[in-house]
């Protein structure tokens, strides 16, 4: 009598392959860039006028929504302000202020009204990544969703942002910005 059809032992063996790649896979580091240039110091990119471009992905990759920011930030010492005025395709407008105290070496904490606790953010070569929950607004609910947020130094005047925005442990959506200084 046969308990498992033929091709079950193929079936496992390959379950167990997937299981074991997707568990040996390691997380990209921030320190991985450490040796690209140019180097992203907050405090020398976000001074002065700004401008970004960028779209929402779902969850399967399909652009939901197009915006435009216009961006102002200063630095006092250690303590910086980037004000952000966003406006959405459909004419949704909204307003951050982001409050970053560089911690030196690199690290940097945030706050903002809609940011939960304080963001976490480290800068290597021309990398920098931020770690923050946000209450996300969502038609006409709030959402608390994580961000895990990269941003990559192209040149002296643009930045590439990318955002992966977590929920239940999932990616439900990912944001992509173009960042200049003007």
């Amino acid at each position: 009598m046969r308990l498992l059809k033929p091709n079950w032992g193929r079936r496992f063996i390959l379950g167990l392959l997937m299981v074991s790649l997707l568990t040996n896979c390691s997380s990209v580091d921030v320190s991985d860039y450490r040796a690209t240039n140019p180097p992203l110091v907050l405090e020398n990119f976000f001074n002065g006028p700004l401008k970004a471009s960028g779209i929402v992905q779902n969850f399967s990759g399909k652009v939901i929504r197009r915006f435009n920011v216009t961006m102002e930030a200063s630095w006092q010492g250690t303590e910086g302000t980037i004000k952000e005025w966003f406006v959405y395709d459909d004419g949704e407008t909204q307003t951050r202020i982001w409050r970053i105290t560089s911690q030196g070496e690199g690290h940097y904490t945030g706050t903002a009204g809609d940011i939960i606790g304080t963001a976490i953010g480290e800068a290597s070569g021309s990398a920098l990544r931020w770690r923050y929950d946000m209450l996300l607004p969502v038609d006409g609910d709030e959402y608390q969703v994580h961000f895990d947020d990269w941003m990559f130094l192209v040149n002296d005047n643009t930045i590439i942002n990318r955002s992966d925005i977590i929920k239940w442990g999932m990616t439900v959506a990912k944001v992509t910005l173009v960042i200049q200084k003007l």
